[in-house]
């Protein structure tokens, strides 16, 4: 490990917010014959996005040893089309309004579980709704000891940073889930409760999935799918708490009906959604990409093998795209139209994260039900920093909400 790996593990933020402005927006990670250099020039990542389907994708050092060799993550060819076919079908558009009522009775019962003086902490509230909720959409049921279990093995291998390097360098990887876990959850996810479940579409397309890799998906989905959306959400209520403007606006939004599934009801609540995503994006980095072939940057040729590593953190907080970057801005996003240059919380090309719009949903219908319900005030804001849970931007263990009142 060089010194520029040793600083992105010990200390990323810093390391990165000192890098942000560099005129070439690319940074080399690692020399040799197959470099690793982090890119966040928007050109760049425009024209890497294009290529995505050539190139390959290998896993990260990190989530690896979590997820496993066969996750849809790293997946490549006509296999990763498969899932990317069985899984984002049901995550798109229309489809979504089935998700509707899991959400709401999830968020609903989370919410009846916090009455008036109750101090919570944020993360791990958010944390635990979001996997119930994704636990329902990808098994088909919410199995409170067995989704308990997946969160302690997480807690465990991404609780702290120091300790996940430390087990990276010294101990040959992180804790794994055990063969008794992977077990349970390999026999949620054949048990077909539900037919509409993920796993239910996957297994009835092919019945022959080995255990092996039908663990890896299902550890990959439940994952991917309950830390970035938990933390989006824990950050878009911290600073409805810390805006007193924007928490109006958003309320008046709320008190006008809807259960926030609609985004055209809530251009405001979307806003601070988009503003939060740009601030604290889901993750820090998007998934590696390797060179099949050479490929030309400014002023160097890097040659095939090179593994090229989305920077969005990096990408969010340059001043040539957002001005004043560290300030949290929703106007940003108020009265737009399109994209805005360097936003990309879901990542770019073939990669483009396939649960981002049941995401954002989530993340609206969560806010929706909490703040319909419930008036909160953050107890200590000085905990709401990032600390980062393998490369998930999770706001401090430590951040907690006190139930001022309750509005139902």
């Amino acid at each position: 490990m060089n010194r520029t790996e040793l600083a992105l593990a010990v200390a990323p933020l810093s390391f990165l917010h000192a890098h942000a402005d560099d005129p070439a927006a690319t940074l080399d990670v690692r020399g040799g014959p197959a470099p690793k250099i982090l890119v966040w020039h928007h050109d760049v990542l425009t024209s890497l996005f294009r290529q995505d389907a050539h190139l390959r994708h290998p896993g990260s050092r990190s989530l690896s040893p979590l997820l496993g060799p066969r996750s849809v993550l790293w997946a490549d060819g006509a296999r990763h089309a498969h899932y990317r076919k069985v899984f984002g079908a049901p995550l798109r558009g229309r489809r979504l309004e089935a998700y509707h009522g899991v959400i709401a009775e999830s968020a609903g019962a989370a919410v009846d579980a916090l009455p008036a003086g109750t101090v919570f902490g944020l993360a791990g509230w958010t944390r635990r709704l979001a996997l119930t909720i994704v636990g329902r959409i990808i098994l088909g049921a919410a199995d409170p000891v067995l989704l308990g279990d997946v969160t302690a093995w997480l807690d465990r291998a991404l609780g702290s940073r120091h300790r996940l390097l430390a087990d990276r360098l010294l101990r040959g990887g992180p804790p794994s889930s055990g063969p008794e876990l992977d077990a349970r959850l390999v026999a949620a996810a054949r048990s077909g409760r539900d037919r509409t479940s993920l796993m239910a579409a996957l297994l009835t397309g092919d019945p022959a999935v080995p255990d092996a890799e039908l663990r890896d998906q299902v550890v990959s989905l439940l994952f991917a799918g309950h830390e970035t959306t938990a933390s989006a959400t824990a950050w878009t209520l911290y600073w409805l708490t810390r805006r007193p403007d924007l928490l109006d606006a958003v309320l008046s939004e709320v008190d006008n009906g809807g259960d926030g599934s609609d985004p055209a009801g809530f251009p405001v609540l979307q806003a601070v959604i988009s503003e939060a995503l740009r601030l604290h994006p889901p993750v820090e980095v998007a998934g590696n990409r390797m060179l099949t072939e050479p490929m030309e940057l400014p002023g160097r040729t890097l040659p095939a093998g090179t593994v090229l590593t989305p920077g969005i953190y990096l990408a969010h907080h340059r001043a040539e795209y957002f001005p004043s970057p560290h300030t949290f801005d929703p106007g940003r996003f108020l009265d737009r139209r399109g994209t805005p240059e360097g936003f990309l919380p879901f990542g770019g090309g073939s990669r483009y994260c396939l649960g981002s719009q049941l995401g954002l949903l989530e993340i609206r219908m969560i806010t929706v039900a909490v703040l319909r319900r419930r008036v909160l005030r953050c107890v200590n804001p000085r905990a709401g920093v990032v600390r980062l849970r393998g490369h998930a931007m999770a706001p401090s263990a430590r951040l907690r909400m006190e139930v001022v009142s309750c509005r139902d």
